[in-house]
């Protein structure tokens, strides 16, 4: 038998090892039948039976790899042990990039380093990524990844917010919503982590608490509240930046700026605004204060 790959239909069974050939090179043990190899399914069975053991919960791949190569994995590996080999199989379908197939030939072929190159963001690379369920196709654009980088904005910004807010009214509405918005996406990553509702629940929740803090009817421990459910919702996202701290210098530039606008020395306070971007940082004037970013 010569070929990983073939038909449903073909009449020859798929190989556990195969014969040496000049195109394998130096890829080669000894073995009782002569020089040769193991064949591509058998090495996936040994790979996760020496890693993970005969039994495992969950199996990724691509849809093509549905047949032969996974069912040929099923075959060998419960085969030889009698049990159960995989209790959980999540095939994600193909990636098109620009409503076509990825391909060298096309043009159309890109690496996580070029988009990189480019100046994407990487946590927008992420989301784009995360943002459409598994078993759909994602159509792969720089457009996509410049809306996807937008709307975390939204989010980083709005997690900037709470994390500087300073509200003393008390809004006892609160849990109920984060109870409310915790069970939506929950529920609907359970049902084979159907993506989409589950970042609709964020969203509602973000429009929401907004509404609280335009109109001040919440409470700093609120804020803290739906901060830290934010970020066990990001355990499984991964789309939250780590915490920067801000130069010692930038924020010695931020109060000198915020005592110059109480002193209403509009050009001075634009001349420090324009040393921190220097610095690689913006400030932004809240109803809680100054707000520093970096760039």
């Amino acid at each position: 038998v010569q070929h990983d790959e073939y038909d449903r239909d073909h009449p020859q069974d798929f190989a556990l090892w195969k014969a040496w050939t000049l195109e394998d090179g130096a890829v080669k043990w000894q073995s009782p039948w002569g020089e040769g190899r193991p064949g591509w399914h058998i090495e996936c069975s040994a790979m996760s039976a020496k890693y993970l053991g005969p039994q495992f919960d969950v199996h990724t791949g691509g849809v093509d790899n549905m047949f032969p190569h996974h069912e040929n994995e099923i075959a060998q590996t419960e085969g030889a042990t009698g049990k159960r080999f995989v209790k959980y199989w999540l095939h994600c379908e193909h990636l098109l990039v620009d409503g076509k197939k990825m391909s060298k030939s096309l043009g159309n072929f890109y690496t996580l380093r070029d988009v990189l190159a480019l100046g994407h963001h990487p946590l927008a690379v992420r989301f784009a990524l995360l943002s459409v369920q598994y078993r759909q196709k994602l159509n792969f654009t720089l457009e996509g990844i410049s809306a996807a980088r937008a709307t975390l904005e939204r989010v980083w910004e709005f997690v900037r917010k709470l994390e500087t807010y300073a509200g003393e009214k008390e809004n006892k509405g609160i849990q109920r919503i984060l109870k409310r918005t915790q069970k939506r996406f929950e529920k609907s990553l359970d049902d084979d982590l159907e993506i989409s509702p589950a970042l609709a629940a964020i969203f509602d929740l973000i429009t929401i608490v907004n509404t609280f803090v335009m109109k001040n009817k919440m409470s700093a421990a609120n804020a803290q509240e739906v901060l830290a459910l934010l970020k066990k919702f990001d355990r499984v996202l991964g789309v939250l930046p780590e915490k920067q701290e801000v130069p010692e210098d930038v924020k010695l530039l931020v109060a000198q700026r915020e005592k110059a606008r109480q002193s209403k020395e509009w050009k001075n306070a634009d001349d420090i605004r324009e040393q921190i971007k220097q610095q690689g940082y913006v400030v932004e004037d809240t109803s809680s204060g100054p707000v520093v970013k970096k760039v």
